[in-house]
């Protein structure tokens, strides 16, 4: 399968190789780039590729014609043979975000320390259809239940130091039990409705005073409150199962904010792992040190999308999220969730003018969809490799070759290749002990699937 990042060829099949037993090296010249790959060295299993459910993709969802809704779903969740992503691991916010029509709190009533008031109501009106719509495409794809994973990005404000949702601020140290168990209700509330919830973080972004819904936890309050409140309070409630998630936030800290928890046993028998976004800079490193520091925890990324408005057409899009994706599987990473599903034409709604861009955006005026680069690059690896994949050793000769593959349940061998660089690279795919000549056209990405 082959993507171009002019858009002239947009996962496009192409003709079989054949992969020969010769002997390595015959017929090549000695400086010829190569891509090698040993599927009996394995590495971490994959939890899924997907996106998030927020009331602004809900909203934009909903005010689309019938046809369009269906196509976006399929899209999306239906599986390779329908020619979808089969997306199986998605994430949804706890109260409002920027990508929301407004600040609002499940937990709404000051004072309300029994939650007598507590409801999902406004996650009804356009979150909550939007997710059941894409379970049932997902079951008819065989991909069964979505995972979904549950991000506040501000508690009440009436339990915050600032008295608002937006613009940071802290949880007040009276409120963190309460606090605590509006997470418990959100997840039982879900289940109610037939949407059960795989994991939480414990907060969206926790080192950033956003001027939208954000608020601010230093590496010890989020420790504390992990240990001793919210993993308590799932564990009372019979909820145990549900994997706790730190940090969920960019790459540059995680490290150190990930050590300060993991470090107190009584805080880290309750987290499942880290999360982590692309935002700033990239530092991969930071990775794979958390890995091989405790190799016991998850990795998850789970946010990343092109700031600053729609970006409508842009090339740069699908590359920015193929380098990270390589990157960050080759590092151990377990699954990785995209922003938002879908946006409209201005890259909104969004309640602060907080604009950016989604693999498929809508035009309200026509009701069509708009499906950008990061659509296609994504899907070199959504379609291709499956959860329950196992990382394979793959490594390419040549820097401007960007790499990784995974054995899937199935028995199948995907194999992605990323060329960012200006020219076309011809080299040697040496794919256990058969190889055959590939080339990867300038800025473009192949997927290779083998079935024996």
């Amino acid at each position: 399968m082959l993507s171009t990042a002019d858009g002239q060829t947009r996962l496009a099949e192409q003709p079989p190789l054949l992969l020969s037993c010769a002997p390595t090296g015959a017929g090549v010249a000695a400086d010829s780039p190569s891509v090698v790959l040993h599927s009996e060295r394995r590495f971490q299993t994959l939890l899924g590729f997907g996106a998030a459910f927020t009331e602004a993709a809900a909203v934009t969802w909903g005010g689309l014609p019938k046809q369009s809704q269906d196509s976006l779903l399929r899209h999306y969740f239906a599986g390779e043979a329908a020619q979808g992503h089969g997306y199986t691991l998605c994430r949804v916010h706890i109260n409002s975000c920027d990508f929301a029509l407004g600040n609002y709190a499940h937990a709404a009533v000051a004072g309300d320390l029994l939650l007598k008031h507590f409801n999902i109501e406004r996650d009804r009106s356009s979150l909550l259809p939007m997710i059941k719509a894409a379970q049932a495409v997902a079951r008819q794809a065989g991909a069964g239940t979505i995972r979904l994973l549950a991000s506040p990005w501000s508690p009440p404000p009436w339990m915050k130091s600032n008295g608002q949702m937006n613009q940071g601020g802290e949880l007040l140290p009276e409120y963190a039990a309460v606090w605590a168990q509006c997470y418990v209700r959100f997840i039982q509330a879900y289940a109610a409705e037939g949407v059960p919830i795989w994991g939480l973080t414990v907060q969206n972004e926790p080192a950033a005073t956003q001027r939208w819904d954000s608020c601010i936890y230093s590496a010890d309050q989020e420790r504390d409150f992990v240990r001793d409140h919210l993993g308590p309070a799932l564990a009372e409630a019979g909820l145990g199962h549900i994997k706790i998630i730190i940090w969920d936030h960019n790459r540059d800290l995680m490290v150190e904010r990930a050590a300060t928890v993991y470090s107190d046993p009584e805080a880290a028998k309750y987290v499942w792992g880290c999360g982590f976004h692309w935002y700033g800079e990239d530092h991969f490193e930071h990775v794979q040190l958390l890995h091989d520091a405790w190799p016991d925890k998850g990795l998850l990324f789970t946010e990343g999308c092109q700031e600053g408005g729609p970006h409508l057409g842009s090339a740069a899009l699908g590359e920015r999220y193929a380098r990270n994706i390589i990157n960050d599987l080759n590092r151990w990473t377990v699954g990785w969730i995209d922003w938002n599903l879908l946006l409209d034409e201005t890259g909104g709604p969004n309640h602060v003018g907080n604009l950016c861009s989604a693999p498929i955006m809508a035009n309200r005026q026509t009701g069509k969809l708009m499906l950008q680069s990061s659509y296609d690059y994504l899907g070199h690896f959504a379609r291709f490799i499956k959860p329950g994949a196992r990382r394979l050793l793959c490594a390419a000769s040549k820097q401007d070759l960007e790499v990784t593959a995974f054995i899937n349940p199935d028995g199948s061998k995907a194999l992605v290749a990323l060329n960012r660089s200006e020219v076309a690279i011809h080299y040697t795919l040496k794919w256990d002990a058969r190889q055959c000549q590939a080339v990867a056209p300038a800025r473009s990405i192949s997927s290779f699937l083998s079935r024996d």
